[in-house]
């Protein structure tokens, strides 16, 4: 049975020890079984945010993963193709203050078996350092050209002054690698720093929140301050969740909106939770508001063909004019939110690519 926390209904102000725990014991018991793998993902989010943030837990609410840490070098020798999910899950959980201290073993028994030298991208070659160095191990498939290579790709703003979902969401954790999530300088170049925010616009044109309050994260931990206006919409953004306690609808969620959206705020210094999170199985749903722009846009800009231009002072009349009301507003206010919108547009209109 459904029992939906209503946004109107002002709940009871829940501590952060609170929400952490009832959070924790939600994904290590409630929504998914151990031998899923969607729960080790979530898992690994949620613990790697608690982590990185620096958030005191307690440590009676990391008991949830008692079993599960214990079982993990069983884990590791029959599932060694999930060893990034398993060494983050078993690292961070070290790192809050789970009693134990096998994740030196393990990380050694990793890079022994190879496993990351297994891997087919740089992307997930950084993630793999990442974690080994966690202990102090380190990786053949590290080679020293990587941050170099990584660099290259995020330093090319033309990327992601497209819509692509996939490089964008590789763009923000490339960023998180080589900044060891904000504890150390990236040496992002002024390229990449726009690729940065030609990424944010293209997300808050699309209203995607999940990708635009990572872009935010990303941004801090190079750095570079992220349009107010971006950092408003995440905020808001969050208050619109319903948390929801139901054991019979299925898991195709938002949880993972909530948990960068609170990310995110948590880099601001904002307790912005929304509502409280009870026990057992929650269910994170945010309230639809209005749909992106982006659709609408890059269909009007196909359809004027010759008459396409990449000159954002000369198309925007065109453009709003070819929009209904709420999206000639999603582009309004994305406009204004960044500086570098006329340049990010040029490219985005690809009014000159030379194919004819």
């Amino acid at each position: 049975m459904s029992n939906i926390i209503a946004l109107n209904a002002p709940p009871r102000r829940q501590r952060l020890s609170e929400r952490t725990a009832a959070l924790l014991d939600c994904f290590a018991r409630h929504r998914r079984i151990q031998d899923d793998v969607f729960w080790l993902k979530e898992n690994a989010e949620l613990l790697n945010i608690l982590e990185c943030t620096g958030q005191s837990v307690p440590q009676n609410a990391l008991i949830p993963h008692v079993g599960f840490f214990a079982a993990l070098p069983e884990r590791l020798g029959f599932f060694p193709q999930y060893y990034r999910f398993l060494l983050s899950i078993g690292l961070d959980l070290e790192d809050l203050g789970l009693p134990g201290a096998q994740m030196e073993r393990l990380c050694h028994w990793v890079a022994d078996q190879g496993l990351p030298e297994a891997e087919l991208s740089d992307l997930q070659r950084a993630e793999a350092r990442r974690l080994l160095a966690r202990r102090g191990v380190a990786t053949k498939a590290a080679d020293s050209g990587l941050d170099d290579r990584l660099r290259a790709v995020i330093g090319r703003p033309a990327t992601f002054a497209l819509p692509n979902k996939k490089a964008a969401y590789e763009l923000t954790h490339i960023v998180f690698y080589l900044s060891e999530y904000g504890r150390r300088a990236p040496h992002l170049g002024d390229a990449a720093r726009t690729s940065l925010e030609y990424a944010g616009i293209l997300a808050y044109l699309d209203q995607n929140m999940d990708l635009l309050a990572e872009i935010c994260v990303a941004m801090r931990q190079a750095g570079h301050s992220p349009s107010p206006v971006w950092d408003a919409a995440v905020r808001y953004n969050l208050s619109r969740f319903a948390v929801s306690e139901d054991d019979e609808v299925p898991l195709s969620d938002d949880y993972h909106e909530y948990l960068v959206s609170s990310w995110a705020m948590a880099t601001l210094g904002h307790d912005d939770s929304g509502q409280p999170v009870k026990g057992g199985r929650q269910v994170f749903h945010r309230r639809a508001e209005g749909t992106g722009a982006l659709r609408q846009i890059s269909a009007a800009l196909l359809s004027l063909e010759d008459a396409r231009s990449g000159d954002w002072g000369a198309m925007q009349a065109t453009l709003y004019d070819m929009l209904d009301e709420d999206a000639a507003q999603t582009l309004h206010e994305t406009a204004n939110s960044s500086p570098q919108f006329d340049a990010f547009f040029e490219g985005f209109a690809r009014a000159s690519v030379g194919l004819r």
